[in-house]
């Protein structure tokens, strides 16, 4: 498995943006912008992102506001085979709650697990 991004929830992409560059020095590698499903991913980080850990600050156009409870989305690992890999984290006795299968809007396979406090970990199908 590879470390691949954290995902946040921002309320203001503009203001992130310039934080997350102006502030801490990353970059902005990837923007992707979403009409049907209404929502923006920006990725920003120190390197590039075959080679580094980045973060995906995830805008929904129509959301003003989170908690700081639902703030925090998920961490993401990438694997080789993500049907293999939910097949063994299941018989591992592990929590698949969203199994393998194309992301909405996209063609990217993914999957969820969550670990024993109940925080999200996506796997995504590399190579992809």
């Amino acid at each position: 498995m590879k470390f691949l991004h954290t995902m946040l929830r921002v309320k203001d992409l503009d203001k992130s943006i310039a934080f997350y560059t102006n502030v801490l020095g990353m970059k902005e590698l990837e923007r992707t912008e979403n009409q049907q499903y209404r929502y923006t991913l920006v990725f920003v980080g120190f390197g590039n992102q075959a080679d580094s850990t980045t973060i995906e600050l995830t805008y929904n156009w129509d959301t003003d506001e989170y908690d700081m409870g639902n703030a925090f989305g998920h961490i993401a690992l990438g694997v080789e085979d993500i049907y293999a890999a939910c097949d063994k984290i299941k018989t591992l006795g592990g929590n698949v709650t969203r199994d393998a299968g194309p992301v909405k809007g996209g063609n990217t396979h993914i999957a969820f697990i969550t670990d024993p406090d109940g925080y999200q970990i996506e796997l995504i199908q590399l190579g992809e």
